[in-house]
Formats: C-alpha cells, structure tokens, sequence
C-alpha cells in the first residue's frame, strides 16, 4: 500500500489519500493480514475503502485490535461505516438457512476517527465529511 504524504513536507502534496481495496486482492488474505493492512493505512492518515467489505466477524476483530491500538496522543481510533450486500438470492427462512444469506458487506468506509465524520447513510449511500489534521 502506497505511504501516505507527510503534512509536514512543504513539498508534499495537500489532502487526504484514498485507498480503494479490491475484493480480489482481499480475498487470500487472513484476518489479521486484512485488519493490519486497514489499520496501517488508517494510522498514516489514510481513508481505505473495500470493495466487498468485511464479514462480522473480522469486522468484530478489527475494531478489538483497534480498540487495543487507541493512544491518546496518536490514535484515536477509527471510523467505520458499510452497506450490506443486497440479497438477491432466496431471503426465506429456508434460502438463509440454505446459504442464501451472505453475510459479507457491499462496501466499507475506514478512517481515522479524527478524520472522517458520518454525514448520512442509507442502503445506498454513504456521504462522509473527511477532513486532514
């Protein structure tokens, strides 16, 4: 994943850096290699948006590590919204229990919580304020 700009470099570029996340890029990694690359990107400041999202329980996961990681004076932790994946497929009792039901998100937002402000959500927008220290 490519650096985030120092705010501190006069040279450096203005703004807050953007990482889109492919579902196929996700889709061989462990847990922990997926919290730790959102969570490195997060703590350079970056916003990161997965494409297909995470299931509840690496969701779950990633804000145990990141509730793990808080300090004060350098991390305050993480903003996070998602959509979930819409059900296309048999939404009975009998199509979830079938396997129906898929339980991995449409779409992620993360960012320093800092950073990034919830402004509306719905099932098909997330409008977020992201501004830079």
């Amino acid at each position: 994943m490519p650096k985030a700009t120092n705010a501190d470099d006069p040279d450096a570029p203005n703004g807050v850096q953007i990482d889109l996340i492919s579902g196929e890029r996700m889709e061989n990694m462990a847990t922990m290699e997926k919290i730790r690359m959102i969570l490195d990107g997060v703590h350079d400041g970056n916003i990161v948006i997965l494409e297909e999202g995470l299931t509840p329980d690496e969701e779950s996961k990633l804000i145990e590590v990141t509730m793990s990681e808080i300090s004060p004076d350098e991390f305050n932790g993480i903003e996070i919204e998602t959509y979930p994946k819409s059900t296309t497929r048999d939404s009975s009792l009998l199509g979830r229990i079938m396997g129906g039901d898929e339980s991995t998100a449409k779409l992620t937002v993360i960012g320093p919580a800092n950073q990034i402000e919830t402004l509306h959500k719905d099932e098909n927008l997330i409008s977020a304020l992201v501004s830079r220290d």
